[in-house]
């Protein structure tokens, strides 16, 4: 039966206390990749998700294209694999099916494409903006600032004053 990880106060799992003896002279607590600061404790899968628009199983494809073991921590990455990892970040949407990259048959280019860091932020501004200049439902709705996909208004997603019942005098 394999062992389980600890368990944190509220229920989550530990990261595990590492020696700083063990890590060496050439660790690096924080790997630059896709303008994102990525943790150097943290093994490469886990922390490439930390760049926005890199999941868990988009990191673990990375990993596998660029042939580096996910497991290992990411501060024990030399420059020339972490060379290897920024390529196959851009190689990505090339090498992988269609309905694994997040921008697919794209509006303007009609490519699929990954796109990641800055750009998601950027593209979901543009196509709101589009959306809104074409005054389309969801378009106003992301204008005024009202929910987008058909929920509930009147006793959900309230913000600002409180609103109660009111009594009668």
């Amino acid at each position: 039966m394999p062992k389980r990880p600890p368990k944190g106060e509220h229920g989550g799992t530990v990261m595990p206390k590492v020696n700083e003896a063990e890590l060496g002279d050439d660790f690096s607590y924080i790997v630059r990749i896709a303008d994102t600061d990525i943790d150097g404790l943290k093994s490469i899968t886990y922390g490439l998700t930390s760049v926005k628009g890199i999941g868990i199983r988009t990191s673990m494809m990375i990993c596998r294209m660029s042939g580096i073991d996910g497991n290992r921590l990411g501060g024990h990455l030399t420059s020339d694999e972490q060379d290897q990892l920024r390529s196959a970040i851009d190689d990505y949407a090339t090498k992988v099916p269609w309905w694994m990259v997040n921008r697919q048959r794209d509006l303007e280019s009609n490519e699929d494409a990954h796109i990641i860091a800055n750009e998601v932020s950027m593209t979901k501004d543009d196509d709101v903006a589009r959306l809104a200049e074409i005054k389309t439902w969801r378009g106003m709705r992301h204008r005024s600032g009202h929910k987008v996909r058909g929920q509930r208004l009147r006793s959900n997603g309230r913000r600002g004053s409180a609103l109660g019942v009111q009594r009668k005098k």
